[in-house]
């Protein structure tokens, strides 16, 4: 015996369709706006108006910076145009993934003459960034996120 389709059946198949489609939909979005802070700084109108002028002062400077973990711990060096390492007034930054916050570390640095370096402990393998502030001798503020690639 077969059963026939009916109105009832079109309407019931494609409001599940849709309630399985929409579902995944907010899903994939509160899961995407939970992992990922997205915000770079809070006001955009406030920092486009020193970007200039700060960016200048930043390329005056003339540093170069590396980064890379090494036995559990953040290497960080800041070299002059004359590949000189500099020592800063104080450095600061967060240590994360791209896309959550949830392994963020603040690193404690101490300067041993050539690299800034500080425990990590053990990063999992793949892109990390390193959103560091430096101060300068002069009192210039150095910003930058460097990308650390750590192999396991």
């Amino acid at each position: 015996m077969t059963r026939e389709i009916t109105g009832k059946h079109v309407l019931i198949g494609t409001v599940s369709a849709f309630t399985v489609i929409i579902a995944v939909n907010l899903f994939m979005a509160f899961s995407a706006v939970k992992t990922f802070p997205g915000l770079e700084v809070k006001n955009s109108y406030v920092a486009s108006q020193s970007f200039d002028d700060d960016k200048a002062a930043q390329l005056a400077l003339g540093w170069t910076v590396d980064a890379l973990d090494r036995n559990e711990k953040l290497y960080v060096t800041i070299r002059d145009d004359a590949g000189q390492p500099v020592r800063v007034k104080s450095i600061t930054g967060t240590l994360g993934r791209a896309t959550n916050v949830s392994q963020d570390q603040t690193p404690d640095f101490i300067f041993d003459g050539t690299s800034y370096v500080a425990k990590t402990g053990p990063l999992d393998a793949g892109n990390w960034n390193y959103r560091m502030q430096a101060v300068a001798q002069d009192g210039t503020l150095f910003k930058q996120r460097v990308i650390i690639h750590v192999k396991r």
